[in-house]
């Protein structure tokens, strides 16, 4: 059985790296994705790309650290589609740098798409859940998440471990008929390596991404969580470039 096939799924954070591959991924495999971002031409791109392999696709302009915007991204797709099987909650930023550079507002823009993004996405899909009695989370969290990626990363690593301890409780709140699944990549070859204006931190960071494996593994691993039986709850997935020590 194929249980991806028509189930709707919207993506944060939709118009490159994981967000893109997962798109990508789940509608040739059938699904019906909704894809959510501030760049609304690269959007239009996958979208079109999608349709052109007859797959199934709307965009919606969405800026996920405004609640308002995530509300009206999951009231279009269900407008257009009646439901929502699946919401992925990609959308991050990685800026590093040492706390010493004391770049707050990086902090401040981290918070804000990293957790608060997170937060917004389930407050606007879980009433859609309760209502429906089905439904499926998707948190990317990180490597940075089990472990802290200092110096440079503090900050970072903490909204990742915070996506984690959200993803947790929401899975023990919600459980039963509501999927919770965080997933933890290590290096990814996508733009997240691209967020550090500290041009050391940004240095080493390129450095380190070497390694990285393809956004597709990712998106791979996402399919493996939504296709399994209703009854089975994936909770945790943590994958790594086999190379990546960290």
């Amino acid at each position: 059985m194929n249980n991806i096939e028509n189930k709707v799924v919207v993506i944060t954070g939709a118009s490159s790296g994981l967000g893109e591959a997962t798109a990508r991924h789940l509608a040739a495999r059938g699904a019906a994705v909704v894809l959510a971002a501030r760049r609304t031409d690269r959007l239009e791109q996958i979208a079109a790309d999608i349709r052109s392999a007859g797959g199934k696709v709307a965009v919606v302009a969405t800026d996920v650290t405004s609640r308002a915007q995530v509300q009206a991204l999951i009231d279009t797709a269900v407008s257009v589609y009646g439901r929502i099987d699946v919401l992925v909650n990609n959308a991050g930023l990685m800026a590093i740098a040492p706390l010493d550079e004391v770049k707050v507002e990086e902090w401040d823009r981290m918070i804000d798409i990293n957790v608060k993004g997170v937060l917004y996405g389930i407050a606007a899909a879980l009433p859609q859940f309760r209502k429906q009695n089905s439904g499926h989370f998707i948190n990317v969290a990180s490597v940075a998440g089990l472990k802290v990626f200092s110096p440079g990363g503090t900050v970072y690593s903490g909204t990742k471990f915070a996506v984690r301890a959200i993803s947790e409780g929401l899975r023990h709140e919600v459980g039963g008929s509501i999927r919770t699944t965080t997933i933890e990549p290590g290096a990814v070859d996508t733009e997240l390596k691209l967020g550090s204006s500290h041009q050391q931190s940004a240095q080493f960071v390129n450095e380190f991404y070497k390694l990285a494996i393809p956004a597709d593994s990712v998106a791979r691993a996402i399919a493996y969580a939504i296709e399994q039986p209703a009854d089975v709850d994936i909770n945790e997935i943590v994958l790594r470039p086999t190379v990546q020590e960290f």
